[in-house]
């Protein structure tokens, strides 16, 4: 019996450009002026130390600070999910957020049916590549108000990587579940194919543009999930 819903954000519940067309040209745009107007701040510190750090790693040369930013800049073009980056598009973010430069895109179909969920006993967590902050800054910034109020859980790249079993595994103990009674939602079979081997049922959105599985049971959206639920737990 399920119990539990966790799910993926970009191509999930929220559309793939919100992430790209919105939010990732923000923090770009933003990027050098913030990291230069709060580079005495800690976390932007230590995000500029793990920069410069990894270039010496990888790259085997020393950097400035204002190569590390053409370095971050670089990383946010190409997707690159390093934690020094997620912490300082976090931040920036927030900026966007609370100014009113742009509030979350989330489909309609979702808050709806977690309310329903929550209301059950079912409880519904997050499993993202990005950071737990904005994992919950998104969240808190729709259309229809905060539904933070309506999640239980928030997972990042810390637990894991979204196409490795041990992290869907990590999740399971963490929230002291057995695997199964776990459902995960993601428009990405890799992802789906790692939840599936750690024991959690799968099920993949098939959002606008997202090319469905042949290997698990797929939903348009999640009025579809619901029903799949349903229909797992005999109801």
């Amino acid at each position: 019996m399920i119990s539990y819903i966790l799910t993926d954000i970009e191509g999930t519940t929220t559309p793939i450009t919100f992430v790209h067309e919105v939010l990732f040209p923000f923090a770009y745009k933003r990027l050098p002026e913030f990291v230069k107007s709060f580079k005495n701040n800690p976390d932007v510190k230590k995000s500029l130390k793990e920069t410069i750090e990894t270039i010496a790693q990888e790259e085997h040369k020393t950097i400035s600070e204002d190569e590390a930013i053409e370095t971050l800049l670089s990383w946010i073009k190409s997707d690159r999910k390093h934690p020094a980056l997620k912490a300082l598009q976090g931040h920036i973010w927030q900026e966007g957020y609370e100014s009113g430069a742009y509030t979350s895109d989330v489909y309609p179909d979702v808050l709806p049916n977690i309310k329903l969920w929550t209301k059950k006993g079912q409880k519904v967590g997050i499993y993202s590549s990005g950071s737990v902050q904005a994992q919950k800054l998104l969240f808190g910034h729709t259309p229809d108000g905060n539904m933070n109020q309506f999640l239980s859980d928030y997972f990042d790249t810390a637990v894991g990587g979204k196409k490795e079993d041990q992290s869907y595994t990590n999740i399971a103990k963490q929230l002291k579940l057995e695997a199964e009674n776990i459902v995960f939602l993601s428009d990405i079979e890799a992802e789906l194919v790692a939840a599936k081997k750690a024991g959690m049922q799968t099920v993949q959105l098939v959002r606008p543009g997202t090319a469905p599985s042949k290997l698990f049971p797929t939903c348009k959206d999640f009025d579809a999930v619901a029903e799949f639920i349903r229909r797992q737990s005999g109801h």
